[in-house]
């Protein structure tokens, strides 16, 4: 893991600021979603990616009822 050597408090809510530069260089926009793990002791932050249910591939995946499911994994379960 790599230091930025950025602080920030965490404020009575329990929240922090994401630096301007931090979500620039990852592309993070306003309202994107974020998933939170834990590591041991450390929390980590990542943007949202949705992947799909069979594969966990995330590129083009599309919503069929409800679940995310990438077009190969769609196009094996159509010829079922």
């Amino acid at each position: 893991m790599k230091s930025t050597g950025i602080v920030r408090k965490v404020d009575e809510l329990g929240r922090i600021v994401l630096p301007i530069e931090l979500r620039r260089t990852l592309d993070i926009e306003e309202k994107d979603s974020m998933e939170i793990y834990v590591d041991g002791s450390s929390i980590v932050l990542r943007k949202y990616q949705p992947s799909c249910v069979f594969c966990d591939d995330a590129a083009d995946v599309v919503s069929f009822k409800g679940k995310m499911v990438c077009k190969n994994c769609l196009k094996a379960l159509v010829e079922l």
